[in-house]
């Protein structure tokens, strides 16, 4: 059998080379304008074939190309992190289900072999957010896994509306609009909300936490919250048709909800993951405001630096003995200089410090709203959100790097060769894939006349979002922090507007109540007395009885020969 080494290493390098070569074939289908379509014939009987289709253009290309990639990193990745795991090998096997269920949605024109990639998908991260099998996995992977259940629901209703229409291939029908093609997208779109995490779905994406670190850099990044954000984008042409306020509206209150639940969070990986969520209702929000393809290109940026970020996170809490509390980190770069210096690079990512690679796609979204001619609410909320983004990411890394009151001193610190390989391939793409795709996908130049206030409003809410992430952040010695002086408006914001609670026990709570007074009356009352514990209790005491006269019959025969006896004589 095939040890840890080379199963991890020979999955990262196949995966690597198929990534970069896709993405190749992707870039000279763009230039050349060239899309294949092809048809896999599987059975034909009687006149009635059974075909797999594939659609290859540069969308389909680009993407798994940069999938592939992130994903052999992380394999690479995980080749240290899950070195000491009994199950690394079952682990191993699961990443690369899990990729091929990505890539099975990703290049379907078909909305029955998009429901295989996607199950494929949710069953998978199921396993893997179990991984652990303790309590808190266990309920965090049925969260998961009911809640995109609900979006496998809808793409089933989909395929069955589609019996309308004369084919399941989706791409026949971007051009054309007629009322029925409403439910359709409108069911398309509750698919996307449940993968992607929208309000009010958007518990389970902090809870899918529990899994190891790898597959949340994975679940993050490129493949399973980007599932829904890639088929709206794929729909994007029948959205066109659509008034989309109402979705555009939630997609923003995502994005706002988790900036603002990630400012007051002390938990490493929520943090991360809510960061996550934020970045995807911007991308959902400037989908729905009618600019598809730079959605995509903020999908692929963000898969690049927020892939590093989990994997620099994934070293430092391995190296505070699993502890995911930033109020216990601080002074870090002495010890893992490497680490914080790829963490830095990725948060700036985030934050679109110009010419890093999330710049190139937020400066754009932020022109491109501004010149869309949407109302005051719009731009209130998308400015707030990009200050937040900078917030949050200002105080994690003050509490990680420069907050030296609660260190651990006593825990080993180090940096491991094979984790640190795979960390520099996505640092040089977390810097340069931004310019790179928006130089190809924008072969001609995308030019936003704007007045200078308008100009230079995201820089400045960069700033004050630098400056609130410091206030969040300092503490002085005998005083509270911000976050405890005003503290049901902190327990509000960070506990997701209490969504986790309505997604879970408030949901079933009365159910439960409902179904304990039936058991009172009916299972627990005189009636399971009456019909069913009665005729056993009388069965058993006469079985008790007959037992014993068999096992004391000697004594009995004895008794009875002495009465009978005594009566004789009387």
């Amino acid at each position: 059998m095939l040890n840890k080494f080379s199963v991890y290493l020979l999955g990262s390098l196949s995966l690597f080379f198929l990534g970069v070569s896709s993405f190749l074939v992707g870039s000279f289908f763009l230039v050349w304008d060239y899309v294949i379509f092809m048809d896999w014939e599987i059975l034909s009987m009687n006149g009635c074939s059974i075909t797999m289709t594939f659609l290859f253009d540069w969308i389909s290309l680009v993407f798994v190309g940069c999938v592939f990639v992130i994903s052999s990193m992380v394999i690479y990745y995980s080749e240290s992190y899950m070195g000491s795991d009994v199950d690394r090998v079952r682990f191993y096997f699961l990443v690369f289900l899990f990729v091929m269920s990505m890539m099975m949605m990703i290049v379907s024109p078909n909305l029955m072999s998009i429901l295989i990639g996607w199950d494929g998908l949710g069953l998978v991260s199921y396993c893997l957010v179990i991984y652990f099998q303790n309590y808190k996995s266990y309920s965090a992977g049925m969260l998961t896994i009911l809640t995109n259940r609900v979006g496998d629901v809808a793409i089933l209703l989909s395929i069955a509306w589609m019996l309308n229409f004369g084919s399941w291939h989706y791409i026949f029908y971007m051009g054309m609009w007629d009322y029925w093609e409403f439910y359709l997208i409108s069911l398309i779109v509750l698919a996307g909300f449940t993968s992607s995490a929208q309000i009010p779905f958007s518990s389970w994406l902090p809870a899918a936490m529990a899994a190891p670190t790898p597959v949340s850099s994975l679940v993050h990044s490129s493949t399973l919250v980007t599932a829904g954000v890639y088929l709206l984008i794929r729909f994007s042409e029948m959205l066109s048709n659509f008034n989309c306020s109402f979705i555009l509206a939630l997609s923003m209150m995502t994005m706002f909800m988790a900036g603002l639940g990630a400012n007051l969070e002390f938990d490493l990986s929520s943090i991360i993951a809510l960061s996550t969520l934020s970045q995807l209702g911007l991308m959902m929000s400037i989908l729905f405001l009618g600019y598809p393809i730079l959605s995509f290109l903020h999908l692929l940026t963000h898969a690049f630096f927020k892939a590093l970020l989990f994997l620099c996170a994934g070293v430092m809490i391995h190296c505070m003995n699993d502890s995911q509390d930033i109020r216990y980190m601080g002074a870090m770069t002495s010890y893992l200089p490497f680490t914080c210096t790829c963490f830095c690079i990725s948060n700036m990512s985030l934050c679109g410090l110009p010419f890093m690679s999330g710049f190139y796609s937020k400066d754009l979204i932020l022109e491109a709203m501004m010149g869309s001619g949407y109302n005051f609410f719009v731009f209130l909320i998308f400015f707030v959100s990009i200050g937040l983004t900078v917030s949050y990411t200002f105080r994690v890394i003050y509490y990680v790097m420069f907050y030296n009151v609660n260190m651990h001193v006593c825990h080993g610190y180090g940096e491991d060769k094979i984790m640190m390989k795979s960390m520099i391939v996505l640092a040089l793409l977390a810097i340069s894939g931004g310019s790179m795709l928006s130089w190809l996908i924008f072969s001609v130049p995308e030019l936003f006349v704007l007045p200078l206030h308008l100009k230079l409003m995201p820089l400045v809410f960069i700033f004050l979002g630098g400056w609130l992430g410091y206030e969040f952040s300092s503490v002085n010695l005998g005083e509270f922090p911000l976050s405890l002086r005003f503290y049901f408006i902190s327990f509000f914001s960070g506990s997701m507007w209490f969504m986790p609670y309505f997604s879970t026990f408030m949901l079933y709570g009365k159910s439960f109540y409902l179904s304990k007074m039936y058991y009172e009356v009916m299972d627990g009352g005189w009636g399971e007395y009456v019909v069913s514990s009665s005729p056993l209790l009388f069965t058993s005491s006469l079985s008790k009885l007959m037992n014993y006269y068999q096992f004391n019959n000697v004594k009995i025969y004895m008794m009875v020969f002495v009465l009978i006896f005594i009566f004789s004589l009387i």
